[in-house]
């Protein structure tokens, strides 16, 4: 069995940093924790090793392949989900608020270290610039929105848009243009960028690091002739034997192991925002950020994430089109088992703190594993 992924819908109660935290989850009683005591060896595990930087070093000894972390109960279950953080149900689940727990100490303690980032001013002004122009603002309803590309973006903006009215609504059918009518915390003064760093809901969603880097591969290289005829075009004529000068190439046969190998000479500051890490985009240490809702809990976090901002009864978040392909549990374990796992070795490390802040478990890929 593949390992099951975690919602993440983030709490940042106790977090000294945060300006504006919000506690959408009951807190769990000292009571409640003991009569569930059992759940406790395995998740703390996990987060002693992701706080103290053990990741890296089990990955190249190969340890973490066979991991797994505890799923919450009732994944899935909008309702169970809405319920818990309209009313504060005083019986919500005690092994999803551990878990809770455990990633915001995760990020806490990681972000905590003197080697990281502490505020917007503390990042290189390239640092900074990259994440400016990933936020987006909503002045009339106070937020603020780090995008991430393959984790929903586009809608993310067509909601921004309806709430601006700058589209009627979010089924509105045409292309998509993510530079228009959309503001971004890049175009505005340094004061002004402070005053909504400390005071506006801000929030961003997150994804499976190596789920999102094949959603960008196949996307931009199977359908996108511009990133063929930029990238791929290079890539092949980088890496494929042969191919250094020839002129003919187009771009559009790159595979996933040529991908890869070009990702592992890439700085992750210079990256091409679709496969730069989660971190370099939006800086989860030099933001607070009030909720990190997750792809794979989109419905029901996005859901919360519009009716915390107060959003009008009519916008909703879109469904998702009937055209859209999604990578499957089934498609990703046969792009990572077909690596060569010296490469996929090296390049964990370059989304390391992707899955470590956001206890994402390091994909299986042992032989037993790939054999099925």
């Amino acid at each position: 069995m593949p390992p099951r992924k975690l919602d993440f819908a983030m709490n940042r109660a106790g977090d000294a940093r945060s300006g504006s935290v919000m506690n959408f989850r009951t807190t769990v009683s000292s009571g409640s924790l003991r009569r569930n005591s059992a759940v406790l060896p395995s998740v703390l595990t996990f987060a002693v090793i992701v706080a103290s930087g053990g990741l890296l070093l089990m990955i190249e000894k190969g340890m973490l392949n066979s991991m797994e972390t505890p799923p919450p109960r009732g994944y899935g279950k909008r309702s169970d989900y809405l319920r818990q953080a309209r009313h504060q149900d005083v019986a919500a689940d005690t092994e999803f608020q551990i878990l809770q727990e455990i990633r915001n100490r995760t990020i806490k303690t990681m972000c905590g270290q003197k080697n990281m980032p502490h505020s917007l001013w503390s990042l290189s002004p390239f640092q900074r610039k990259v994440l400016l122009q990933h936020i987006l603002v909503n002045d009339e309803h106070r937020f603020l929105y780090c995008y991430v590309p393959k984790v929903a973006c586009s809608n993310w903006k067509r909601v921004l848009k309806v709430l601006s009215g700058a589209l009627e609504n979010v089924k509105v059918n045409i292309k998509m243009d993510h530079r228009s009518d959309l503001l971004f915390l890049s175009s505005l003064k340094p004061e002004e960028i402070r005053y909504r760093l400390k005071h506006y809901f801000k929030f961003m969603f997150v994804r499976e690091p190596m789920e999102r880097l094949l959603s960008a591969y196949k996307n931009k290289f199977g359908e996108i002739e511009a990133y063929q005829k930029k990238y791929g075009a290079e890539i092949i004529r980088r890496y494929r034997k042969g191919h250094a000068k020839d002129t003919s190439v187009t771009g559009d046969d790159v595979t996933f192991t040529e991908f890869v190998r070009y990702l592992l000479d890439e700085d992750v500051e210079r990256m091409n925002e679709h496969w730069m890490p989660i971190y370099n985009l939006c800086q989860p240490c030099a933001v607070s950020y009030d909720f990190i809702g997750s792809y794979e809990q989109l419905e029901s976090d996005a859901e919360f994430v519009l009716k915390r901002i107060e959003a009008p009864p009519h916008v909703h978040f879109p469904e998702r089109q009937t055209w859209y392909k999604p990578v499957t549990t089934e498609t990703l374990h046969y792009y990572l088992c077909s690596l060569p796992q010296k490469l996929l070795r090296e390049l964990l490390p370059k989304y390391i703190l992707d899955f470590s802040l956001f206890t994402y478990p390091l994909p299986n890929t042992t032989t037993e594993y790939c054999r099925h």
